[in-house]
């Protein structure tokens, strides 16, 4: 379970409530089904006219990334796989590393070891993996702006809803009470498409950015340290200049965690 996004979303209602009860305000408003239907129904119309179908179909999969803790290998996994590759391949040459393919399930990795395994030149390596990292990196921000524009539309849909709650206030000008409760009904409307669009479409986006942006470091870390391999630089070389691409901050918890082990 990824517990920030739960507990983001969790905060994020607590304060909308909390503005609510020290304003005095009922929660019955809150009993809006108008206001809910044209927020919730609008912005997934805006999605499905925005993108094609094959896209949408990944957002299940997008979901669980979300709220499930995903099993992602680390940079000390990576920098310890790779210094034993190093070790490997100086000890018994290039196609030692033949036999280790099998023992690593991240297919991109596989995908890399072969290639310098075939002695495959560093620059075609390079490129092939480059352009896989950026295809990545295109599909990631795909996904994330599913979430964007629906953060985009929200709020602007919650506009139209008060604009139909006014209406339907001009309606009963005649009666007082019904009118005040089409009015505030409007802006409740407007609350929702803000709260949906600030408070969830956009912060979802975020946090897939935030995550593709740590796997494509990951990758960018495996490139390095495969072209690393294939040039005969030695394991503690290759450390280093792997360590050289993280924080200050992250190269000392990494060494730290090292040592213990």
């Amino acid at each position: 379970m990824e517990l920030t996004t739960i507990l983001g979303i969790i905060v994020g209602i607590t304060s909308v409530v909390g503005a609510m009860f020290f304003k005095g305000l009922s929660f019955g408003i809150f009993n809006n089904p108008a206001a809910l239907f044209v927020i919730f129904v609008g912005t997934a119309a805006t999605i499905l006219i925005s993108y094609p179908g094959e896209d949408l179909k990944k957002l299940g999969a997008l979901f669980k990334i979300l709220f499930t803790k995903q099993k992602d290998i680390s940079e000390i996994e990576i920098i310890e796989m790779m210094v034993n590759l190093s070790t490997s391949a100086r000890k018994e040459g290039l196609l030692s590393l033949e036999s280790k393919v099998d023992e690593i399930e991240d297919p991109f990795i596989q995908k890399g070891i072969r290639m310098v395994v075939d002695g495959v030149e560093e620059e075609v390596i390079a490129d092939i993996l480059g352009l896989e990292i950026q295809e990545i990196e295109k599909r990631h921000a795909l996904n994330a702006g599913i979430f964007s524009s629906a953060g985009m539309y929200a709020p602007t849909l919650g506009v139209l809803g008060a604009v139909f709650g006014l209406i339907a206030a001009m309606v009963h000008i005649d009666d007082t009470g019904e009118m005040a409760h089409a009015i505030s009904a409007a802006f409740m409307a407007t609350v929702l498409g803000i709260f949906t669009g600030y408070v969830l479409w956009h912060p979802f986006a975020m946090k897939l950015k935030v995550k593709s942006q740590h796997e494509i470091g990951i990758k960018e870390m495996v490139v390095e340290g495969l072209l690393a391999i294939q040039r005969g630089d030695s394991p503690f070389m290759l450390k280093d200049r792997l360590m050289a691409s993280l924080p200050s901050s992250k190269q000392e918890q990494i060494a730290e965690d090292m040592k213990s082990e």
